[in-house]
């Protein structure tokens, strides 16, 4: 299975297929169907790409040439129209890498309609969540002003990027500029002075300063003051940042960490040497940064078989709660599963025995997961390749095409078996199979077994 295509498509009057996919795609039957801007932009959004094929090696830089959709629908004046879908894309998770939407939402910024510009740098905020959003909009910026002899820092922009961090939670925005303080070639205080950015409140012009002035002056412009009830807030977590930062002391750094929900971009590399550090970042990690990191807490003897530590974890991936909060797809659990079941990383040689109560809990929150994809309310034909291509593996990953054609049938069939782990179901479902029940969502073990062994069952 090397692509999957999923397309809103309308009949055309025209009898003639042309042999680009920006114009028209063929039925395979003679019949043209005619595909749009917007499903083309909508393409490009979700893979960057307007062709009607995702491939998993596809990581190239976003460039013009994959925009022709996007440039089309700027010149015929529906630029907002524009700006919606990328908004759209970013919020719902719609999209497999961010970066076409910045690219979009770049070249949105500075064309040339106003209502264009204005509904691009409004929606700023909502598209680019976290500094290393904003960040990675900034530099797509200044690569599509290369050439030209203007900047890119106009009074738009900085309004902008003055906005960005003014209408921040405070006690996020110290959180976010202490984790993530900068990337693509980028930090906190170059956008502060490029903005010119005016703090909206004292407690946002206390963050300013500490990223522009350093932690001393806060100290001495805020140590004798009368500060508000947030400002304290702020100053107290912004000291606590400071105070781990200097810490050679383990039990303190534990504490700190536990006592204010640190995580590990706050701590210093030598801090993650500790198993017992690692042990209390665990226990607020997000789900999808514990996932990527499993192989390595085996590996180090932080996640041993049997402990305290291995258990909290196994119950947090599993844990419906958790789940349906972190937004994680069936496909992502798949990964990181057969990932971690693989005992090795794909650099570095780094090493591990994969724990058996992890894998359990990982193949049960492949499961649950399901529950919490939200139906598109379209119908789709989800058609898999059967060839000898499907020994192949995914490009990244240690998923076969066989077992990722399974995963994606799971998550499209009707309601069914999906919950079923044993032999003596696996046999159910694999006889209603056989028998002709091809509708039902069949458990994984089956679905498996049946592409790896039977593949011409399938056709």
């Amino acid at each position: 299975m090397s692509a999957f295509s999923s397309v809103t498509m309308e009949p055309s009057g025209s009898t003639t297929i042309s042999s680009s996919n920006h114009t028209l795609n063929s039925t395979g039957g003679g019949c043209p169907w005619e595909v749009s801007d917007k499903t083309r932009l909508c393409r490009f959004l979700c893979y960057g790409s307007e062709g009607d094929l995702y491939t998993a090696r596809e990581e190239g830089h976003v460039s013009m040439e994959s925009a022709g959709a996007l440039l089309s629908l700027l010149q015929e004046g529906r630029g907002t129209e524009v700006v919606e879908e990328i908004k759209r894309f970013t919020q719902d998770g719609r999209a497999v890498r961010l970066d076409p939407a910045f690219f979009a939402l770049a070249m949105c910024s500075q064309h040339s309609e106003l209502k264009t510009r204005q509904a691009a740098f409004k929606a700023l905020k909502e598209v680019c969540r976290d500094p290393a959003h904003l960040f990675s909009f900034i530099q797509t910026k200044k690569e599509l002003k290369e050439g030209m002899k203007c900047g890119i820092w106009g009074r738009a922009l900085r309004k902008a990027v003055s906005d960005w961090y003014n209408e921040q939670d405070a006690m996020s925005l110290a959180a976010a500029v202490t984790k993530c303080k900068q990337r693509e070639g980028w930090s906190h205080q170059d956008l502060l002075r490029l903005s010119h950015t005016k703090p909206a409140n004292e407690a946002i012009a206390l963050i300013s300063k500490y990223v522009t002035k350093g932690w001393k002056d806060v100290q001495a412009a805020y140590s004798d003051k009368e500060n508000s009830e947030e400002v304290v807030k702020v100053l107290s977590y912004l000291e606590v940042v400071e105070k781990v930062k200097h810490s050679c002391d383990e039990t303190e750094v534990i504490n700190l960490i536990e006592e204010h929900k640190l995580e590990r971009e706050q701590l210093l590399t030598d801090h993650l040497k500790s198993k017992q550090v690692w042990r209390a970042l665990l226990k607020e990690m997000p789900l999808q940064s514990l996932l990527r990191i499993l192989g390595k807490m085996t590996s180090n003897k932080i996640l041993e078989s049997g402990s305290s530590e291995t258990k909290a974890v196994c119950d947090r991936i599993q844990s419906e709660t958790t789940l349906k909060k972190a937004k994680i797809h069936p496909f992502s659990l798949l990964l990181s599963s057969e990932n971690y079941k693989r005992g090795q990383g794909y650099q570095g040689k780094t090493k591990w025995e994969p724990d058996s109560s992890i894998l359990k809990a990982m193949d049960s929150a492949f499961y649950k997961s399901f529950m919490h994809v939200e139906p598109v309310g379209k119908r789709f034909l989800v058609a898999v390749d059967v060839s000898t291509s499907l020994s192949s593996i995914v490009p990244g990953t240690s998923v076969s095409t066989a077992v990722a054609a399974a995963a994606i049938t799971m998550s499209t069939g009707p309601p069914g078996c999906i919950s079923c782990h044993h032999d003596d179901d696996s046999q159910i479902c694999r006889e209603r199979f056989l028998q002709g029940q091809r509708q039902t969502r069949m458990c994984w073990p089956t679905l498996k077994e049946l592409w790896f062994r039977a593949p011409s069952l399938l056709t």
